[in-house]
């Protein structure tokens, strides 16, 4: 009795336990749906559901005429709801063969059991956010929709395409280090695109997502999603016509020539508006690519340019005049323990203006030695009232750091201001250069270089970037009048000769400089030659500078490697430019030889039209000649006698050549251009079979380069 009474006490001791206990859970049950509910199901809800940021539509970069330089584009990522409810087994069973097939044929990326295979396995684990292809663009999203299955709609389909936006540049590699790159929002500091990221990038926006099962994120539709603001729209300076004449002119000269790099850079002179600027060096491959922004970083030794602000110090400071005098001593004179030589020995006495035109080192440095010996620091202050010491603080990141040093640094030396005088011991980057080129052919006002003229939003400009003056007057008229004086010599008489042409005037400097190589000096090997000026020289509109480093084909002079690029962009733009073109038709008609002498009538008639010139005075015969006289032209038959040699100055190769094997002569060409010369006068006898020599406008290439190296030997 006594075991069985304390058996019911165990038990009913052990109920009580239970009871107290299910009490206990129910009263905790209780009071989390009823007191904390609330709070759960925030954190439950949080938990499943989370906002996620939207990406604004990044602002699109366009060039001056409304080119697309970088644009973004929508891609997609391809998902399926493999496990969505809407999908019946079979709908899915029935259709996921044909929908294997279409994707594998599609996109080319897996077979049709690969795609079979990872559906069925996705659908067998739930999964609702399975993707398919990490990239596609909008035509591929049309074309999923018809495919099995997926056709069945939106919802019932189980299709989810996210979108996404890719950075695009049209273009490619023109201008691309200025222009920047962002890629799938992963922004540099490099170019337009990190100096203005905040002004493209814009607003995010949110949308809702859910968590499902296989832990991933699902969009939902929500009334509380915020769209994004897209971002603004920059218009650069560039004109994109003519940076593509500028990379091809650049990079033909540095494959000719297997140069390591080069730069050209077109600007406005008033303005500043940086036009184009080409930047090519040569990858591991051997081919060139825009992999360094060396024009605005690329801080080195100028070389001869550098004479120009030698100069103009001298010329404000009143101790120079284009007339005085200087011994060049053969091309060779001592500055303390060093040597200072010209590239051509044989320079005696000349004025300033011939030191200038031909680039002696000697005749220069001695000019400036003469002028600053005793007080070298007043020759680099007056280079510091130039503004040449200072950055430009351009709005694109990465400029290199000009060197003017004076006569306080530990680096001066007893030959620090002759070396100085024509480009040594001093670093500047082509665009501080060409900054400084421009303020001379601007009057002296120096304007900062820019390349962005507005920024737009929806289409409206919001605001226009407006040229900045770096300094109002570099120098006094006098000095300045001097210095342009100078620039023009150097084309018309001096090492910038290959640029002399009959049509309009260009004023310049070229420059070879030997390449410093750190701690051990220079050699004889590295060199850069450069060519920087302005044109048209008496009303100046755009400024250039070409810089090509490293050529390893013997050619290395300014006049020879970097002029003939200016010239190809400089006459691009005079031909294209509507202002200077209708000055360049006027002064054909006036002033100068036609451009075509001789040749078809109907060439001339296409031609002399688009010119602008009446084709209505041309006579009825198949060849024609004119010249140019006081009304502007002069046209005359040239009938071809079976009896007599006729005159084919100034024909291209093409129709001199027709002209005379049509008469029986055997025709041999040297060099390219127009006929300047043949080797039969005009009106002598024809003798078939006879051998007849044209001396074309320039001669072969060899020869070619021979005069261009004799023209440039003062460089």
């Amino acid at each position: 009795m006594e075991n069985r009474k304390d058996i019911l006490w165990r038990v009913y001791l052990v109920y009580a336990f239970m009871f107290l206990f299910a009490l206990a859970i129910f009263g905790r049950i209780a009071y989390i749906q009823f007191v904390q509910g609330d709070m759960w199901k925030e954190k439950a809800k949080k938990l499943s559901l989370r906002y996620f940021n939207i990406e604004a539509t990044r602002g699109n970069i366009y060039d001056e005429n409304g080119e697309f330089l970088a644009t973004s584009v929508p891609i997609f990522e391809i998902r399926m709801d493999v496990a969505s409810p809407q999908i019946k087994d079979s709908t899915f069973e029935g259709n996921v063969d044909s929908l294997a097939i279409c994707l594998s044929n599609y996109f080319k990326d897996r077979t049709r059991r690969e795609y079979k295979s990872i559906m069925v396995k996705a659908r067998r684990e739930k999964n609702r956010y399975l993707l398919l292809k990490r990239t596609a663009d909008y035509d591929q999203v049309k074309k999923l929709r018809q495919f099995p299955i997926f056709r069945l709609g939106k919802n019932s389909g189980g299709l989810i395409a996210v979108v996404r936006n890719r950075r695009i540049l049209p273009y490619q590699q023109l201008a691309f280090r200025t222009i920047g790159w962002d890629k799938e929002g992963n922004k540099n500091d490099l170019g337009l695109e990190g100096a203005y990221s905040k002004t493209l990038e814009g607003t995010s926006g949110q949308r809702l997502y859910q968590r499902i099962p296989d832990g991933n994120w699902k969009p939902l539709n929500s009334e509380n999603e915020i769209d994004p603001q897209n971002g603004c729209d920059v218009v650069s300076t560039i004109d994109i016509h003519l940076q593509d004449v500028a990379e091809e002119a650049l990079l033909r000269q540095l494959e000719a020539n297997e140069a390591n790099h080069g730069c050209a850079i077109l600007m406005e002179v008033k303005t500043g508006r940086v036009k184009a600027i080409a930047n090519l060096g040569i990858n591991k491959d051997g081919f060139y690519e825009e992999k360094y922004n060396y024009a605005i970083g690329e801080s080195t030794e100028p070389g001869s340019t550098f004479k120009l602000y030698s100069l103009l110090a001298a010329f404000e400071d009143k101790k120079l005049t284009l007339n005085d005098i200087v011994d060049a001593t053969g091309g060779q004179t001592k500055f303390g323990n060093r040597t200072m030589h010209d590239s051509h020995l044989g320079n005696e006495v000349m004025t300033v203006q011939e030191a200038f035109e031909k680039s002696s080192n000697v005749g220069i440095a001695k000019l400036i030695y003469r002028c600053y010996s005793s007080k070298p620091q007043d020759f680099i202050d007056r280079l510091y009232s130039f503004s040449v010491n200072k950055p430009l603080n351009l709005e694109i990141p990465g400029e290199g750091n000009p060197v003017i040093k004076g006569t306080e640094s530990r680096t001066w030396s007893a030959v620090s201001l002759p070396w100085k005088s024509i480009g040594y011991e001093v670093a500047l980057t082509p665009l501080q250069i060409l900054t400084f080129y421009n303020a001379v052919a601007n009057n002296g006002v120096m304007v900062k270089p820019h390349f962005v003229k507005e920024i737009r939003q929806l289409g409206v400009t919001i605001k226009t970037i407006e040229p900045e003056i770096i300094n109002h007057k570099i120098a006094s008229g006098e000095a300045l009048t001097m210095a342009r004086t100078m620039l023009e010599g150097v084309v018309e008489n001096g090492t910038g000769s290959v640029l002399k042409n009959p049509i309009y005037k260009v004023a310049g400097k070229t420059g070879t400089a030997q390449i410093a190589q750190n701690s051990g000096g220079y050699n004889k090997s590295d060199y850069k030659g450069s060519f920087v000026g302005y044109f048209p020289a008496d009303n100046p509109k755009y400024s250039c500078i070409v810089v090509i480093n490293n050529p390893s084909k013997g050619v290395y002079y300014g006049g020879a490697i970097s002029a003939p690029v200016f010239r190809e962009i400089a006459d691009r733009v005079y031909a294209t430019d509507s202002e200077m073109g209708l000055n360049w038709a006027d002064s054909v008609k006036s002033t100068h030889n036609l451009p075509v002498q001789n040749g078809l009538c109907n060439d001339f008639k296409y031609l002399y039209q688009w010119m602008g010139f009446a084709g209505s005075a041309l006579p009825a015969s198949e060849w024609v000649t004119s010249r140019a006289d006081s009304t502007g032209k002069r046209f005359a038959s040239l009938s071809p006698s079976l009896q007599l040699i006729p005159d084919v100055t100034g024909m291209g190769a093409r129709d001199a050549l027709y002209f005379l094997e049509k008469l029986g002569l055997n025709v041999k060409i040297n060099g390219f251009g127009l006929v300047r010369n043949q080797s039969i006068a005009p009106g002598s006898q024809v003798t078939e079979g006879s051998m007849i020599i044209l001396e074309m406008g320039v001669q072969n290439e060899k020869s070619r380069s021979a005069i261009i190296k004799q023209k440039a030997a003062t460089s």
